[in-house]
């Protein structure tokens, strides 16, 4: 129930929520904040990767909707890449759902530091499309590794996903940027719809607490993707990297209490 949960870090963590969702959407990586807010406001652990994925789901479709409205891929091509995203994710959420629920901290504790320096040290590139350098076949086996890859990474732990696709249709495709995000975005949302059936299944998410912060983070979305396509990406990763660790901190000073 809602009422478990204290007035203040309701309202703390909806703040949050509302900075990752704007993060995510211009940057990828709003797992890295909402994953330790949430169990700073006191969410049981075995619910955290679920309530997370319920919360961010919503919000990664509507910054989706905002780049394909600027960008958008052919059917054919990005179909197959949503079904290989759907099958990777289901594979990861079963995957973590194996592990003892203690564990899930633990892995908060090693990945997040490095995945948050790694974003934070990214030099600005993928100005260009350059994709017309690639045969569409090799486009389509890269992409199709990629989709696969990042999203089981992402049922099973999720934070940096966004910025993962984005990096590597840019490094490995040739795509701009922009356009490696608007395609990570679609294929974000499906990983995440898998893994959450997932979870849904397994009972491991607050279905109420995920809701209510839906709304939050697809706010966070819509004002982060309109501001990305207007202004350019990777402008608060310093801001991204502050705040997760400081959290993080918060959350490893807990457990040694």
């Amino acid at each position: 129930m809602i009422e478990s949960f204290s007035m203040h870090n309701l309202l703390l963590l909806s703040v949050l929520v509302f900075l990752a969702g704007f993060i995510d959407s211009i940057a990828g990586g709003g797992g890295l904040i909402t994953l330790p807010a949430y169990l700073n406001a006191g969410l049981k652990t075995e619910l955290l990767l679920g309530t997370n994925k319920l919360s961010s789901t919503f919000g990664t479709l509507m910054a989706a909707i905002r780049y394909f409205k600027e960008l958008s891929f052919r059917p054919h091509y990005v179909i197959p890449l949503v079904l290989t995203a759907i099958g990777g994710s289901f594979l990861g959420a079963r995957a973590i759902c194996l592990l003892p629920t203690y564990a899930v901290k633990y892995l908060l504790i090693i990945l997040i530091p490095p995945t948050a320096i790694f974003m934070l040290l990214q030099k600005k590139f993928g100005i260009q499309d350059l994709s017309s350098n690639h045969s569409r076949k090799n486009i389509m086996l890269k992409s199709l590794a990629i989709s696969f890859l990042i999203s089981f990474y992402d049922g099973f732990f999720g934070p940096g996903t966004g910025t993962f696709f984005a990096i590597s249709f840019t490094f490995f495709c040739g795509y701009s940027l922009i356009q490696a995000t608007a395609l990570s975005k679609i294929l974000n949302f499906s990983s995440n719809i898998s893994a959450l059936v997932a979870f849904f299944i397994l009972g491991r998410l607050h279905i109420e607490l995920g809701l209510l912060m839906a709304f939050v983070g697809i706010a966070g979305n819509l004002v982060g993707a309109t501001f990305a396509l207007k202004k350019g990406v990777f402008v608060i990763k310093p801001l991204l990297f502050i705040i997760a660790n400081a959290l993080l901190v918060k959350i490893i000073y807990g457990m040694l209490k």
